[in-house]
C-alpha cells in the first residue's frame, strides 16, 4: 500500500515524532508507514485521516495492478 503520509506530515512542519505523539505510536511506527513497510490497522488508518481532516482513501493507496 502507498501513502501520501510524509507529504501531509511536511505540509504541517510534524516531525515524525510529532505525529506519533498525536496519533499514540511509537516514531518507528510512522516511519514504516511512510516507507511502506508497515499497513496501518483500520483503527489507525482512521485516527490519521481524522487528524489529517481528509478520507482514508485520500492518504493510502493500494497499488495499481497491471
Amino acid at each position: 500500500m502507498t501513502n501520501n503520509l510524509k507529504v501531509l506530515r511536511a505540509m504541517r512542519d510534524w516531525s515524525q515524532q510529532d505525529l506519533a505523539e498525536r496519533l499514540a505510536v511509537s516514531r518507528q511506527s510512522v516511519n514504516a508507514i511512510e516507507t511502506g513497510k508497515y499497513d496501518p490497522s483500520l483503527p489507525l488508518a482512521f485516527r490519521i485521516a481524522e487528524l489529517f481532516d481528509c478520507s482514508i482513501e485520500a492518504i493510502f493507496t493500494s497499488p495499481t495492478k497491471g
